[in-house]
């Protein structure tokens, strides 16, 4: 479990409002980084197919034997610990090709990320990810602050919350109405004596 210190560690570190970041926690974070003591990912088969495809596999062959692992378009999830179930597939195909082709942890940081954040490997990102919600917030803390995400950033210290929404969950955000959500967390928090 995540303390509202650690929170205003990351905020701190990021230089932004402690309010902020626990809205984007609430909102964008999922209710728990585990479920059965497994981490709590999203495989996402679309993008498999892409990373096999860079890795040079046959990915219209193993498209047509493994529609539900390797697809040109989003889909065949099955929830909870059953996508764990189908990672586990997917790495009897390729395993770094796997980890990179799922979304992690409560922030839900995608796999292929793993370099950009500095991680050694693909296999040290799911590791740490394994390990605690302390790791996976450290991995939203390092693709918060990457360079390459600094208008993530930017937006986040001008709780701008429909950019911030449409960054990070890409077009689709309006479907969930996440900036709203997001709007009212904040305010939620930022009210005194609010925890």
């Amino acid at each position: 479990m995540i303390t509202t210190e650690e929170l205003q560690e990351v905020a701190t570190k990021l230089a932004v409002e402690l309010a902020m970041i626990q809205a984007v926690t609430k909102i964008e974070a999922r209710h728990s980084g585990f479920k059965n003591g497994l981490p709590v990912i999203l495989f996402e088969r679309h993008i498999f197919y892409r990373q096999l495809k860079k890795r040079g596999f046959d990915v219209n062959r193993l498209s047509q034997t493994y529609p539900q692992l390797v697809n040109l378009t989003a889909g065949g999830y099955l929830g909870g610990n059953e996508e764990n179930n189908r990672l586990a597939s997917a790495k009897r195909i390729d395993r770094q090709a796997a980890i990179e082709s799922a979304s992690w942890g409560l922030f839900q940081i995608m796999g292929f990320h793993w370099a950009m954040l500095g991680y050694q490997s693909a296999d040290e990102f799911e590791q740490l990810m394994s390990q605690n919600e302390q790791q996976q917030l450290d991995a939203f803390y390092r693709f918060i602050s990457h360079p390459s995400n600094n208008q993530l950033l930017q937006v986040m210290k001008n709780k701008d919350f429909t950019r911030f929404a449409r960054l990070y969950n890409g077009i689709a955000y309006q479907k969930n109405h996440y900036d709203v959500k997001l709007k009212e967390a904040y305010e939620a928090y930022a009210k005194p004596n609010s925890k």
